[in-house]
């Protein structure tokens, strides 16, 4: 799926959950993908995960029924 979507150049990645239900060797191997592709791509991940926002972000926004309350450099 991520394949696909580099095979068009896009200039924003959106990722819904993309560790969802992996384990953590799986977890860590896209983590270290979503790290290589952050120098070419914009990419926004989608995450319930603080620990995983934590490791593979820049900047973290939280959103609360629907409104964005707060965005900062993680």
């Amino acid at each position: 799926c991520i394949a696909r979507a580099v095979a068009v150049s896009p200039e924003v990645i959106l990722m819904d959950e993309p560790c969802s239900a992996l384990d953590p060797i799986a977890t860590a191997k896209v983590e270290e993908l979503i790290d290589e592709l952050r120098s070419n791509y914009t990419i926004v991940i989608v995450t319930h995960s603080m620990q995983q926002a934590a490791r593979v972000s820049q900047r973290t926004a939280f959103f609360h029924l629907g409104k964005l309350v707060e965005v900062g450099e993680t």
